[in-house]
């Protein structure tokens, strides 16, 4: 059972939420992107003080970047060329 709560069960809180940000852009719902990005920070978190991997912080830095992106211009209309 330890093995499941080294992390203080924050990897499995960030799987759940991605897990839900997936079904939830399936659906159509635009909080995907903020289920998406409250597991980017949760794995930001574990990447630089628990696990001491830089390159799961950066590249859930980047993530998070681009899922407020998603965010912020899911109502926004485009132009088709």
């Amino acid at each position: 059972m330890e093995i499941f709560l080294k992390y203080y069960a924050l990897d499995w809180l960030a799987m759940a939420l991605s897990l839900a940000a997936v079904y939830l852009l399936g659906n159509k719902n635009k909080f995907g992107f903020l289920s998406f990005s409250i597991a980017n920070l949760v794995w930001v978190i574990l990447g630089f003080f628990l696990i001491h991997s830089f390159g799961i912080a950066l590249g859930n830095i980047v993530f998070f970047t681009m899922n407020i992106r998603g965010f912020l211009s899911w109502n926004t209309k485009t132009e088709v060329k």
